[in-house]
């Protein structure tokens, strides 16, 4: 019997892999969200059947709560929109996290019935660091959460917040060392853990501003995944081990590609950077936009070789996808070649204008990365920058007193001619200006992303 489930646990294991590897490409992600899908539902067939230590399966428990988390799961997939998409990603890791402190606190518990002399002390101390790691896990992306949704107001952070974070990390630390050599203290000092772990992923995330969300989910997903290896560990869980490591990992990963993606280290994103500051280089106030309106926008994009549509969070904020995946069609038919430049770091998650744009049905293949779009912008007559910012903002590039200074960007004044798509002139979700708005090669077209593209579609018809 346990030689079937471990062959069971290994094809679980070989459908995560292979699903996992899937997801790197937009052509292949859909079958590999699905296969891994599989891979996790037969492993949790699995665990149900496998003989346990006692003997005992309690089915109906198990049976209520997956009845009772897969209606949950679908309600709120199903109805979410795709500009809180984000959202729900951080919602869902955080229960993850919640996972494993629940699973560390029960075997906590049993630890607490066992002679001091019986406890192992490896098994214990990775008890104590799921506790810890699935803590941070929770309550961060809680906050994360807040902070993506609007609820949790940037203006609500801790006052040194450097010094705090430290000093509870290395109090956490210490208090686990401590209980793991004197395991038979019984469970005050588990519960002060506990406690002092669920702040530390409070402070850990509330002074982080909007502009890094990105990275900080990333992490967040990736302590998520040590948090079930570790589970994997207590349990001697295969299944569980290694789809933690490949969480874990995969995350860690992608959160160091963004990292250098935006130039910055870690360790800089952590401690507050240009996201939280809210502030940067001052644009002089004497500069004035050029506006433009939809009939004129419409005749520069119809009679173009090449256009380059930039999204962003507005895009969105807007719903605005479909009708641009309309005035992309519409261009082709005039002979007019349409590619969209993504950033790795644009929107509020990994992959965020990726899933935008499959929502729409946007061809994977006119889907540009960041070295990609920016040879492709050389060669483009308008690039549409529709609710991106800090993306495009030319700081990066030229001016070493702004605080995105080094940051590779979508290099859009490479275009011949660049129309943004903005409800008004307000700064991008990171505070800092951007002097792209009063270049001499920019047009501002002001209002909802979905209307104004909308607009231009309509003016391209009629040209066609």
């Amino acid at each position: 019997m346990l030689a079937i489930v471990n062959a069971s646990y290994l094809s679980a294991v070989v459908l995560l892999i292979v699903g996992l590897r899937r997801l790197s490409s937009p052509k292949t992600a859909r079958s590999g969200n699905l296969i891994a899908a599989v891979g996790m539902g037969f492993a949790i067939l699995v665990s149900m059947f496998s003989p346990t230590a006692t003997g005992d399966n309690n089915y109906i428990v198990i049976f209520i709560a997956l009845a009772v988390g897969a209606a949950i799961g679908l309600v709120f997939a199903s109805r979410v929109a795709m500009t809180a998409m984000p959202e729900l990603v951080s919602l869902f890791n955080g229960l993850g996290g919640a996972c494993a402190v629940a699973i560390a606190t029960i075997e906590l518990l049993e630890f607490n019935k066992l002679p001091v002399e019986s406890v192992e002390t490896g098994k214990y101390l990775t008890t104590l660091s799921a506790l810890f790691i699935g803590a941070v896990a929770f309550t961060g992306s809680l906050i994360a959460y807040g902070k993506l949704a609007g609820k949790v107001k940037d203006k609500w952070k801790v006052p040194a917040s450097t010094i705090v974070n430290i000093v509870l990390l290395f109090v956490i630390l210490g208090l686990v060392g401590y209980q793991t050599v004197n395991p038979g203290g019984g469970l005050m000092l588990v519960y002060v853990i506990l406690g002092i772990s669920l702040i530390y992923g409070i402070t850990f995330v509330l002074n982080i501003g909007g502009a890094d969300m990105p990275v900080v989910i990333s992490l967040l997903n990736a302590l998520t995944g040590v948090a079930a290896a570790l589970a994997g560990i207590i349990y001697g869980n295969q299944v569980m081990l290694v789809g933690g490591i490949l969480v874990g990992s995969s995350g860690t990963i992608l959160t160091v590609l963004m990292c250098q993606a935006m130039n910055r280290s870690l360790m800089n994103v952590l401690i507050g950077g240009f996201g939280s500051s809210g502030g940067g280089s001052a644009v002089a106030v004497d500069q004035s936009v050029k506006q433009t309106n939809a009939n004129d926008a419409g005749i520069m994009l119809r009679y173009s070789s090449q256009v380059v549509v930039i999204p962003g969070y507005g895009m969105a904020v807007a719903q605005a996808q479909k009708t641009c995946k309309e005035l992309e069609l519409l261009l082709e038919e005039c002979g007019v070649a349409v590619k969209y430049a993504i950033h790795p770091v644009a929107g509020r998650m990994p992959g965020h204008m990726n899933v935008l744009l499959a929502e729409a049905d946007v061809d994977y293949t006119k889907l540009l990365d960041l070295e990609d779009a920016n040879k492709t912008l050389g060669e483009t007559d308008v690039a549409v920058v529709v609710g991106a910012n800090d993306v495009v903002n030319p700081s990066a590039l030229d001016d070493p007193g702004s605080p995105i200074y080094g940051m590779p960007i979508l290099e859009i004044l490479k275009a011949k001619n660049i129309i943004v798509l903005k409800r008004g002139m307000s700064a991008g979700y990171s505070g800092i200006e951007n002097p792209l708005f009063f270049h001499d090669k920019t047009q501002m077209l002001f209002g909802d992303a979905k209307s104004s593209l909308q607009s231009l579609a309509d003016e391209v018809k009629m040209l066609a």
